[in-house]
């Protein structure tokens, strides 16, 4: 329980399977906010409507939609998220200019406002402090499962209280990543620290994840502090302690997000190590990381080294290929540019053949390191993005 903060969710009819697809999260007094939002040019309706509302740096309230992404939607797009967040004010006798939204779903369709306005009132009616799993199932589309984790931290004697949620399965690449997550915490902390605190985290868990390569128009991770647990964050290291529980917190839900990629059956920790920088590590990690061959060898159980020394060479980094080690968890695949033969091979396949194993490639280059964590390509990753839409 996250003191203060009360969620709930409903099906509205927005998505066709009659699963929940309405949710609310409401904080009972006004909370500092913070958002990080997609850097795709491409932006869904929600997402201006947020980034404007959110230089109050106030917030009561996130109604979210899955279902339709209220994307490419025009002006109507813009009037009805405006919409979705005055229905939810006036039901909450709160400042519409205090309520954000968010949506989820399919590109270019307009909402059904009437289904929305026709089931607030129930959604209001059902707030509650136990209410965050059902609105972190009301969020998903092709997600399989629902992603909710609760924390406590302390400052001093005191305890104060984090849950955040998250959706995501397809259409997830770094640089924001591609999801919705909502972060909901009891400690008291300015909404201009809590801004910075987001960023850093974000970048050091979501920004570090892919699943296909595609950046969405919808990507939003909002966190509001409401300070109702009597717990204020004053000195630097009360802002680093939060800092670092939000970055496990989000770090958690990260992993989540890729072991649940459409038609994952992998889940793959890309290291990069010894190199001359640390964008040099993250640029060769992220090329690795989203192979289309890299990855469907990963589905095929096939250690196929070269195909992840050849995606190092378009990652537009100067090394020397002839330098290069590659690990498959604890067996070395590659020395020196080489392959380790039939035995080492035969090793990392059996490597290959768990769910959840890192690669490490040596560039030996300097000392800087970095990675991204990604999953397999499988078939039915395919037959989930063919119908998408049907």
């Amino acid at each position: 329980m996250v003191k203060g903060f009360r969620a709930a969710a409903v099906c509205a009819g927005i998505k066709k399977n009659k699963k929940k697809d309405l949710a609310l999260i409401v904080s009972d007094t006004p909370a500092a906010a913070a958002g990080v939002f997609t850097k795709n040019r491409v932006q869904a309706a929600p997402v201006r409507l947020d980034k404007q509302r959110l230089s109050s740096g106030v917030c009561r309230a996130i109604i979210v939609n899955s279902g339709n992404a209220n994307c490419c939607t025009g002006d109507q797009g813009m009037a009805d998220a405006r919409a979705m967040t005055r229905l939810a004010a006036d039901a909450l006798n709160a400042d519409e200019a205090h309520v954000l939204s968010a949506s989820t779903g399919v590109i270019g369709q307009h909402l059904d406002m009437d289904k929305i306005r026709a089931a607030v009132p129930g959604l209001v009616s059902g707030l509650s402090e136990n209410g965050f799993a059902a609105a972190a199932e009301a969020i998903m589309t092709t997600d399989t499962r629902p992603k909710l984790v609760f924390e406590q931290g302390q400052m001093g004697e005191k305890t104060y209280s984090l849950a955040a949620m998250a959706k995501g399965s397809g259409m997830i690449r770094p640089d924001m990543a591609t999801m919705l997550c909502f972060v909901c915490t009891d400690l008291e902390i300015p909404a201009a620290d809590l801004q910075q605190v987001l960023v850093d985290a974000n970048e050091a868990s979501f920004n570090r994840i892919t699943i296909d390569g595609d950046t969405s128009t919808n990507d939003t991770v909002l966190l509001l502090a409401n300070g109702q647990s009597g717990v204020r964050a004053k000195t630097p290291a009360d802002f680093r302690a939060f800092a670092a529980l939000l970055e496990n917190v989000l770090g958690k839900l990260a992993r989540m997000v890729v072991e649940d990629g459409e038609g994952a059956t992998k889940c793959v920790e890309i290291c990069v190590i010894n190199a001359a920088s640390r964008q040099d590590a993250r640029q060769m990690a992220d090329i690795v990381a989203n192979s289309s061959l890299v990855k469907t060898a990963f589905f095929g159980e096939d250690a196929n080294w070269g195909r992840i020394l050849a995606a190092l060479g378009r990652a537009g980094v100067a090394f020397d290929p002839d330098a290069v080690d590659i690990w498959f968890d604890d067996v070395k695949m590659v020395k020196q540019g080489l392959g380790c033969g039939a035995q080492a091979e035969a090793a990392a396949t059996a490597v290959l053949q768990k769910k959840t194993f890192a690669v490490t490639i040596d560039v030996q280059s300097g000392l800087q390191q970095a990675s991204v964590l990604t999953c397999d390509f499988s078939l039915d990753y395919v037959k989930i993005n063919a119908d998408y839409r049907s």
